[in-house]
Order: structure tokens, then C-alpha cells, then sequence
């Protein structure tokens, strides 16, 4: 079980690297496409479902974690608030929600302009909240306990 849960939280701080990439990539799609008032092609698609992957995948392996330590009776964030861990899984629930939104709505909308502020908006928001539940105390670089 350790072993397992070793990899998981390897896996799950590098994604958390791709959730920012992807997430920055999309924002600039997002603006350089409200700026220049271009047609919204599959270029400016690619990131927005490149970010709700990453994110997707996150809120998996997060599961996971929180599944796999809640089974051990084992404390999420040991030195935390105890409040830390029920607002770090809400906060990831509501990013990934967030992220699903801007690439869902973004996709109906009619208008171009409309497609890029709708990507923007979402993606901003998902990533706000994002950057809100990660434990910035914790290593930022984390590979397997070496």
C-alpha cells in the first residue's frame, strides 16, 4: 500500500504542473483569439481539451489519494487544518467542473467572439480555484521519495 501510495502522489504532483501548463496554454489561445477577432478553429480547441484532461485526471488520481489514505485512517495533510483536506477535494471537484464548463459551453456557442470568452472566462475561474486548493507548503517537485 505505501508503494501505491507513493505513486499516486508522484503522479498526481507532476500532473498538477500539466493541470498549470494546460491551463495557461488555453488562456492564451483565449485572449490572443479575443484580441485579434480571428475564426475559432481547432487549434484554439486542442488546449481547452488538453486542460480538462489534465484536470479530469487530476480529480481522479486525487480520488484515488483520498480513497486509499480514508481506507488506512491516515490524516491527508498531516500539520494542515483539519479543514484543509474536505476544502482541497471541493475546491479540485469545482476546478474540474469549471474546466468541463469551458470546453462544453465554449463549444456551443455560436459566435467566434463568443467561443473565446467563453474558454477565457471558464478557464480562469477553474484555474483560480486550482491554485486555491493546492498545498503550496508541500514539495513542489516530487518524484516517487527521491
Amino acid at each position: 500500500m505505501a508503494t501505491l501510495y507513493v505513486i499516486l502522489l508522484t503522479l498526481h504532483n507532476i500532473n498538477r504542473w500539466l493541470v498549470l501548463l494546460t491551463g495557461v496554454w488555453t488562456l492564451f489561445r483565449g485572449f490572443s483569439g479575443l484580441r485579434s477577432g480571428r475564426a475559432f478553429v481547432a487549434a484554439d480547441r486542442r488546449p481547452v481539451v488538453a486542460f480538462v484532461g489534465t484536470v479530469s485526471l487530476q480529480l481522479v488520481l486525487g480520488l484515488l489519494l483520498f480513497g486509499l489514505l480514508g481506507a488506512q485512517n491516515i490524516q491527508v495533510f498531516a500539520g494542515a487544518r483539519p479543514s484543509f483536506q474536505w476544502e482541497h477535494l471541493g475546491l479540485g471537484v469545482l476546478a474540474a467542473v469549471f474546466a468541463t464548463l469551458a470546453s462544453t459551453l465554449s463549444k456551443r456557442a455560436t459566435p467566434n467572439p463568443a467561443k473565446f470568452r467563453t474558454m477565457t472566462l471558464w478557464t480562469v475561474l477553474s484555474l483560480v480555484v486550482a491554485l486555491a486548493g493546492i498545498p503550496w507548503w508541500r514539495p513542489l517537485l516530487r518524484f516517487f521519495n527521491l
